[in-house]
Order: C-alpha cells, then structure tokens, then sequence
C-alpha cells in the first residue's frame, strides 16, 4: 500500500470545485426503491453527467489528486455492496462506455444468493477502470460492536482480500455509513480513503476517512434533482465538533462547523436536520466564521442526518453530516 501524507494545516481554496461522488446499490431491482435505481434511469443519469462536460473520476487518481484543488469539477461513481444486479445490468454499461467505478464488498456475501461471486469479481476489477473497495466482512450495525469484534471483522475482511486477489484494496466504505472515532482510527491504519453515507463534496479539506457521497436510488433519482446535485461545490470548512460520530449520552450534541476566515457570505447559510424524527430547519447561530448548531430535539432514529447548503457567487455549495446513535 502506498503511503500518503495529508497536509495538517487546512487551507481555503476559492476555486475547488471537488468531487462529487454518487452511491448506487441495486440496478433494477425495483422491489427494493430505497436502494435500487432503474437502468433507463441510470443511462439518462450519466447523459446529464457528461452533457454537463463534467469528466468522471479515475479512482486511481486519488491519492495523487486529493491534496490539489481542483478547478475542474469530477464526479465519482461508486456502488456499495456488489449485489448481482450490479453484474448483470449495469456493469455491461459502464464496461461498455469505460466509466469508471468503485465497487464496495463485504467479503461474508461473495457468493451467496444474490449476490456477485469471485469469478464474477475477478472479471470486474481486472478492468482498469474498475476497482475494488472493502465493505467490511459481515456488513453488520458495527457501532454495536465492541471495539474487538469490530476489529476482528475488519481483519477478516482483509484477510480474505488477500486471500482472493492478492492484495486489500486502499478503498474502505462504512456499512450503513456507521462508524464510531475509535473505528475510523482503526480504519486509518488499514486503509487509505474511507467513505461514509453523508451527503457533501469532496474537496482537499475532507477528512479522507469520512468522505462524503450522494445516496442515489428510485426516491432520489429525480433527474431535475440529479443535475442540481451534480452541479453543487464543496462547503469548506477547516473544523468540525463532534469529532466523534458516535452518540452515546449525549443527545442531541452540541455541533459546531468552524469556516475559515476568507469563506464569503457564511450568514446566507441554510441548515435542515431530522432530529426528532422530521426535517425541519435547524436552530444556527454565526459566530464570527462558526457556525453553532442547536439541535431542537434529540434524535429518535438510528441515524441523524443534517445538511447545509449556501447559495454562493459561483454556485451552491453542500455540506453533510451523518450522526450514529445509541438508543439504548
């Protein structure tokens, strides 16, 4: 694996257009709307992508990329889970149009029903457009694990990567986009980009291991809203509090998004969050280039979502976060 060195200090760059990336899961497979996305869907999807002139990212660029801003906005795609849809109807496609991809597996499902087996793998990411990412081993709520079962399922997973294709891909994505700050260290040591399931823009002040995708499926497949996302910029921002994503007794947490000093226009930002159950606008405070978070109740489900956006000069920019929560 190679070694990669992120710059410590955050720095705000204007003109950093980032990455968007998408997450898909299933491919006609319309028992599932939550999850799934319609293929006619899917190829008018990536129409709008390149009508739009905005080039699809190589994941092999990453590491080289992710430090430099960029000027040229790039979209992602990546597709969680390696369900047998995938193969069978969109795979052809992306093989067909050389798109290239990220397909995330739990190594417990390689080959069970409904899902992709190892030849069927193995044909996949011999491509050189098409990697593989690590999904975990068991794809199971892991912020329920103790810190030695979630350890123990992330070694296995490797394991068995290593076992099949020789290697651990530098890939990793979250399952459910769960993680507690103990599993993300963990996860640091192990991999070198790590991905969640909060909404947002990639840009060089991302963390590498909470990166942000844009869950797409039947609900939010709109194609009037797929262009206005694609088109979103990166919210910058140089802190964020909690570090930690994990909610244990202390719900709601107190949020704080530390902006850099030159970030323009920071009052005209909009937040909605779902705690309490609903969407609602979210309780904000400025303070000076922070933004305070007071969350109106605690949240009742085992994920909390809020989203932020501004309405800049240059465009809206999108900033996401995704809390995990401890109902006990």
């Amino acid at each position: 694996m190679q070694t990669v060195v992120y710059a410590t200090e955050k720095q705000y760059h204007h003109n950093e257009q980032g990455i968007l990336s998408l997450m898909y899961h299933r491919f006609d497979e319309n028992k599932y709307p939550s999850t799934n996305i319609k293929m006619d869907v899917f190829k008018k999807q990536i129409e709008i992508i390149k009508r739009n002139n905005f080039e699809f990212f190589d994941p092999k660029n990453f590491s080289e990329e992710f430090n430099k801003v960029k000027t040229d906005k790039k979209i992602l795609i990546t597709i969680d889970d390696a369900f047998l849809s995938f193969y069978e109807n969109a795979w052809p496609f992306l093989k067909e149009n050389q798109i290239p991809f990220i397909l995330f597996t739990s190594t417990d499902f390689i080959g069970k029903k409904g899902y992709m087996n190892i030849d069927q793998l193995r044909e996949v990411e011999k491509e050189s457009f098409a990697y593989l990412g690590n999904h975990s081993h068991m794809h199971e709520y892991m912020v329920t694990f103790d810190f030695n079962k979630f350890t123990n399922d992330i070694d296995r997973s490797i394991e068995i990567f290593n076992n099949l294709f020789n290697y651990n891909p530098i890939f990793f994505s979250y399952p459910f986009g769960e993680y507690s700050l103990e599993q993300k260290n963990y996860i640091s040591s192990k991999f070198e980009y790590a991905f969640g399931q909060h909404s947002g823009v990639i840009d060089l002040n991302k963390d590498p291991y909470e990166l942000p995708r844009f869950p797409i499926n039947e609900k939010y497949g709109d194609l009037k809203r797929f262009e206005f996302l694609i088109k979103l910029l990166p919210l910058q921002y140089s802190k964020i509090i909690p570090e930690d994503k994990l909610i244990l007794n202390n719900n709601p947490p107190k949020m704080e998004i530390e902006f850099f000093k030159e970030q323009k226009n920071l009052s005209a930002i909009n937040c909605f969050s779902d705690e309490g159950g609903s969407w609602n606008n979210s309780n904000i405070e400025l303070i000076e280039n922070t933004l305070v978070v007071h969350f109106r109740e605690k949240f009742n489900f085992r994920r909390g979502r809020i989203n932020c956006s501004l309405n800049d000069n240059e465009g809206w920019r999108w900033f996401g976060s995704q809390f995990s929560i401890n109902l006990n």
